[in-house]
């Protein structure tokens, strides 16, 4: 199976390219795609395509210009700025294996700093930015982002079978939402990254980023712009420290972010307890409401397992029936699990994990899928089956509840509703500092990593991108 959550965004550059032939998009910003494909490829690509999703485009190439400009008129309608955006971008072929791609790149090919109107002196500010701010060109007849995108998604060697979905209607099943990725890396080229190296901790030609000036150690209390290259540097490897102090962000993390989601069993009282639990991109999310019953164990192997990837038999329908199914991972897809268990009544499914490790998230996606999923802990998977010892296939001693848990904290954010930046150790190029981190929930627009959950949108209730672009300026 292909975890698309674990898909990698890819790491920003500062690059020219030439122009060639473009798109535009405008509303209260205009962005302006540019087609730097040579003929035959990438836009240009003559392949026939059927419409799809709303995207009307006959070809291959017409689809993606379509997606394009469709993700840059989102950004337009969402930005305010009197400076026209030019977007260099292409379709190539780009890094990837049978299980993981870079998606595509993109990022600002210009910084200013002390500008006419730049509201911090001695800072970096992107391209696109700087020309909002200071109501002009900072350098004429140069694109501001430039943008490359994989052309060989699905091939064989390539994210095998899974496809840029080219609609612009969300329905993008078990492929890659081309116009989620769009937005995001458009994001990227808009101002969301620092310039400063995080492995080194060494600013840009000795100048800071506008981010520094928002990024927080919470270990020390120190802002990034000043620190030592060694503190930032080290900084960017603590795990659930490093946080975004932006008033805007700051303001909105709670109506945006939900509690920690939670399986918190409340029967036997011998595991009694909350569990930490890894969600999914598919079905319906926790939302403070929760689900809550019976646990029922599927036993369909003769190892005492249950894998839940063929249709139950009867006995265990009738563990599942009305109850939140406990599951083990392995063989098959979560969502062929989600649905089995679905079809046999289950109101929930519960995935215990089959290697050691805190509990990932679960990646897929299914829109026939209507019961929320989470995984838990091989350990704590063990534990939740020793403690069964009444399991018949009509009872069970399990009882518990999927829920999120505020009083466990914002996901993704600190007790001050900062939220949380990426900084996995080892250090991530390309990833690491320059994007929320992954334990925000429900899934943000600018984690590192594609997830099946997210929309079209960038702004609060559901997304706080451009609620940090307009802490930098926006």
């Amino acid at each position: 199976m292909i975890a698309l959550h674990l898909t990698r965004w890819a790491r920003r550059g500062l690059v020219a390219a030439a122009f060639v032939a473009s798109g535009a998009a405008s509303a209260a910003a205009t962005l302006t795609i540019v087609n730097i494909n040579a003929p035959g490829v990438g836009f240009n690509d003559p392949t026939p395509a059927a419409p799809v999703g709303g995207n009307p485009g006959t070809t291959l190439g017409q689809q993606r210009l379509y997606a394009f400009t469709y993700a840059a008129n989102i950004w337009g309608a969402t930005l305010t700025s009197s400076v026209p955006i030019t977007v260099n971008a292409q379709f190539t072929p780009l890094a990837c294996t049978s299980t993981s791609a870079t998606l595509g790149s993109a990022g600002a090919t210009e910084v200013f700093s002390d500008f006419p109107g730049a509201p911090i002196a001695g800072v970096w500010y992107s391209f696109a930015l700087a020309n909002k701010l200071a109501g002009a060109d900072q350098d004429p007849g140069f694109p501001q982002i430039n943008a490359r995108f994989s052309s060989n998604i699905g091939q064989t060697g390539c994210l095998d079978g899974t496809f840029f979905y080219l609609g612009v209607d969300g329905n993008h099943g078990s492929n890659v939402d081309l116009v989620t990725v769009l937005l995001h890396e458009f994001g990227h080229g808009l101002g969301f990254q620092t310039f400063t190296n995080g492995s080194t901790g060494a600013f840009l030609a000795g100048t800071p980023s506008v981010w520094d000036v928002y990024l927080q150690d919470n270990d020390n209390g120190l802002k990034w712009i000043n620190m030592t290259a060694a503190q930032r540097a080290a900084s960017s490897l603590k795990i659930n420290k490093l946080v975004w102090t932006g008033p805007l962000v700051t303001a909105n993390s709670t109506s945006v972010l939900l509690g920690t989601p939670e399986l918190k069993v409340t029967a036997p009282a011998s595991v009694a307890r909350s569990y930490v639990v890894g969600t999914a991109s598919f079905g319906p999310q926790l939302n403070g409401t929760g689900v809550s019953g019976a646990i029922g164990q599927v036993v369909d192997q003769a190892n005492g397992t249950g894998l839940a990837c063929t249709t139950l038999s009867p006995a265990n329908q009738l563990a599942v029936a009305g109850k939140l199914a406990l599951v083990d991972r392995g063989v098959c897809g979560f969502v062929v699990k989600a649905a089995v268990v679905q079809a046999a009544g289950a109101i929930g499914m519960i995935v215990a994990d089959n290697a050691p490790g805190a509990p990932a998230g679960l990646g897929g996606s299914d829109p026939t899928i209507t019961i929320p999923s989470v995984r838990i802990s091989q350990a704590d998977g063990v534990a939740l089956k020793a403690a069964n010892t009444t399991r018949t296939r009509g009872a069970t001693a399990l009882a518990g509840k999927l829920d999120t848990n505020i009083a466990l904290g914002i996901s993704g954010a600190d007790s001050q509703g900062h939220v949380l930046m990426y900084t996995p150790n080892p250090y991530q190029s390309g990833s690491s500092v320059s994007h929320y981190d992954t334990s925000a929930f429900p899934n943000l627009l600018m984690e590192p990593s594609i997830n099946g959950d997210l929309s079209h949108t960038v702004t609060p209730p559901r997304d706080l991108t451009f609620t940090l672009l307009q802490d930098i300026g926006w």
